[in-house]
């Protein structure tokens, strides 16, 4: 039964038999009970020659929607950039698309080397000074920062502004109640966090506070004040969740005086992959150093003076004494912190600066024409940069699916995670969006009862 998928001639089988000391290969799986056992063939369909098996893949692959073919205005945290053709081509170098981790130094320098240009970047973009590698995510990353926190501190609170991304929220909430953190929200007002409560809410027993800026409604936050409120006293950690490409034009967490930024690097040439894997980015001042999770690459030289990278830093509970370890997190996601390195390398100081530029320019044009049509409305005054939120006189769901007919992939329903906001409707506005898509956007949305 099944045997004809099975890549072993009748040889093949009868020596592994042999060498077992058994008779049939229905003597294999002697252990299962009968009355489990399939007694029919599998519901497979026949083989196929490899030019019919093609065409057959090639016509599964077709259901699927590909922005090729749409015009996407989704972001909610993993947004449609365009992806320089360098990034791939590199990318499938194969001593980077095979790559171990790099325990041994000696035969891992030239992984070992883009990790450490990573650092170096995010260092740059983010005006800290230390980054590390190992984080998987942008959520995984705000949550060791908030982890660092409490580490440093010795206290059991963290506060979180209702405006963070509510993944990142939740995954927060999933570490903390089992090292028993408490989570406390700061709530919002006017698409930013509200700061009079923020004020109130802070305590003795905070140990930090997390702020998004863009936050998760497109809106910036006002960083130097939130610094402020939270270290007028004591060592509270202020932690910075930042889109990486928005420094292009905004001040840099460094300069505001934030303690840890963290985010996630998607947007940073790596392609949308059905949402995942995204690679998040972490750093932080000098005195933190010692208690970042994962590793850091360092840049040293060898016995005769030629340049060498080395894992400086492992304070995972793998490389240490389990109770000294700073966390258990241990995938560097090193190709996709790759496709980030090329990435910022090929578009530079300007190239960054200009997208960040066009990113703004076409987000508040579309905010301006959409917010014309009858019933639509922008749903905040507080100043954004490439998303939004308006409000929409239609059911939302309803219109997702009618801008589908066009081959427009539409925005973001907030009734998921804010019910106050029913009709808010998220839209991000990437560079790579035309006058001409985002124009026949608004007249698709002005046709729709």
């Amino acid at each position: 039964m099944g045997q004809n998928y099975i890549p072993h001639t009748k040889k093949d089988q009868e020596e592994m038999l042999q060498t077992l000391g058994m008779n049939s290969l229905e003597e294999l799986f002697i252990d299962i009970p009968d009355p489990v056992k399939l007694k029919r063939d599998l519901k497979l369909p026949l083989p196929l020659t490899e030019m019919d098996l093609k065409k057959k893949i090639q016509e599964i692959s077709k259901r699927n929607v590909s922005l090729d073919d749409y015009t996407c205005f989704l972001g909610a945290g993993v947004y449609d950039h365009h992806v320089p053709s360098v990034v791939n081509h590199l990318l499938s170098r194969s001593e980077f698309y095979t790559a171990y981790t790099p325990y041994q130094a000696e035969i891992s320098q030239g992984t070992l080397q883009a990790i450490f240009e990573f650092q170096t970047l995010i260092c740059q973009l983010t005006e800290l000074d230390v980054a590390n590698a190992s984080m998987y995510d942008g959520a995984t990353a705000m949550t060791e920062a908030a982890l660092m926190a409490v580490d440093t501190n010795k206290k059991k609170e963290i506060l979180v502004s209702a405006a963070v991304h509510p993944e990142y929220r939740e995954v927060l909430r999933t570490y903390s109640k089992a090292l028993g953190i408490r989570v406390t929200e700061v709530s919002w007002q006017d698409g930013v966090t509200d700061l009079e409560e923020l004020e109130k809410k802070v305590s003795p027993e905070t140990a930090g506070v997390i702020i998004q800026s863009p936050n998760f409604f497109g809106c910036l936050e006002d960083l130097a004040a939130i610094e402020k409120i939270t270290h007028q006293e004591g060592k509270r950690l202020l932690i910075a969740c930042v889109n990486p490409l928005s420094l292009g034009i905004l001040s840099s967490p460094g300069s505001l005086g934030v303690d840890i930024a963290v985010g996630e690097g998607q947007c940073l040439g790596n392609n949308l992959n059905f949402g995942g894997p995204g690679v998040g980015f972490l750093a932080c001042t000098e005195s933190l150093k010692r208690r970042l999770p994962g590793r850091v690459v360092g840049q040293t030289v060898d016995k005769e003076g030629r340049r060498g990278f080395v894992l400086t830093l492992q304070s995972r509970e793998q490389h240490i004494r389990r109770a000294k370890a700073t966390s258990n997190i241990c995938s560097n996601q090193a190709l996709n912190a790759l496709a980030a390195t090329i990435y910022l390398s090929y578009l530079g100081k300007e190239g960054i600066r200009k997208l960040a530029e066009l990113c703004l320019q076409k987000a508040h044009y579309l905010a301006k024409e959409i917010s014309k049509l009858p019933g639509y409305s922008l749903a905040f005054n507080s100043p954004f940069w490439q998303e939004f939120v308006v409000i929409c006189p239609n059911e939302i769901e309803k219109v997702n699916q009618d801008l589908l007919q066009e081959k427009i992939v539409g925005g973001y329903s907030l009734a998921h995670s804010y019910p106050e906001l029913g009709k808010g409707w998220l839209l991000a506005v990437t560079e790579k969006r035309s006058k001409k898509e985002m124009d026949n956007l608004v007249k698709v949305l002005g046709g729709l009862r």
